[in-house]
């Protein structure tokens, strides 16, 4: 991404390398590289492991599952935007002047329709000065495969970086759709941020875009026969907003 004449900003670099920017000091992004998935940040905090497993819980109530869900996400964006570019620019304490840092780049929020309504307040709390747009998709659940139901993007993609949000990543069929949608509306950056993936979406990212970072907060075994992760913690969106009581609501034998 072009610095946009902002002197002493730092600009965009890929996962390889750094790259020098103006006056600031070179940089890299903090992406570890998980389970043979180089497109992949799995958090390795405690509070986000200990989150997570609650929030996988059967026992887990829909008020708490939307509170650990707003945790979650704070953190993981926190995480995700650990390398967004800056500059320095000058400012004045109660006692003296000085220097600090501003981050100079425009961020764009999207949250995948219904689940990834969910992250919407806790990444704004993080990000109150991002723009908010939304895509919704639907898997058929035949088929597996998504289908586009709305759509409310402005004609041109005004931002420098957009993070898509849903909590889960199964498939990958939706987030690769509405990645697919935001790189024809022109955005020249984006981050997946998630709660729970399997490898088979992450490997549907890696193999539809390469240049697409994932961050989650845990990556899970696999998919069964009906495209759920396994172990998982069900249907995001019906536990989140308890709607539709499902498989796992049923004693365990």
């Amino acid at each position: 991404m072009p610095d946009r004449g902002l002197a002493g900003a730092r600009t965009w670099t890929d996962d390889a390398g750094r790259q020098e920017a103006g006056s600031e000091r070179e940089w890299r992004t903090l992406m570890t590289p998980n389970a043979g998935f180089p497109n992949l940040h799995v958090s390795g905090h405690p509070l986000v492991q200990q989150k997570i497993r609650m929030l996988a819980d059967r026992r887990t109530d829909s008020k708490h599952f939307r509170e650990l869900v707003s945790e979650l996400t704070s953190l993981m964006v926190y995480e995700a935007t650990s390398d967004l570019p800056t500059r320095v620019i000058p400012f004045e304490t109660p006692l003296e002047a000085t220097e600090g840092i501003e981050v100079v780049v425009r961020v764009g929020l999207v949250p995948i329709l219904r689940a990834g309504l969910g992250m919407t307040d806790a990444a704004l709390a993080i990000l109150p000065s991002a723009d908010v747009w939304h895509l919704g998709f639907r898997r058929d659940e035949e088929t597996h495969r998504p289908e586009s139901y709305y759509n409310r993007l402005p004609d041109t993609c005004p931002n420098d970086l957009v993070i898509v949000l849903d909590p889960m990543l199964a498939t990958g069929g939706s987030a690769s759709a509405a990645i697919s949608t935001l790189k024809l509306w022109g955005a020249p950056k984006i981050t997946f941020v998630g709660l729970i993936a399997a490898p088979e979406g992450v490997a549907r990212l890696r193999r539809d875009h390469p240049d697409v970072r994932v961050h989650v907060a845990k990556l899970d075994r696999e998919l069964d026969e009906n495209a759920y992760i396994r172990p998982g913690l069900g249907d995001a969106g019906d536990r989140m907003f308890g709607t539709e009581p499902s498989a796992w609501d049923a004693p365990i034998e």
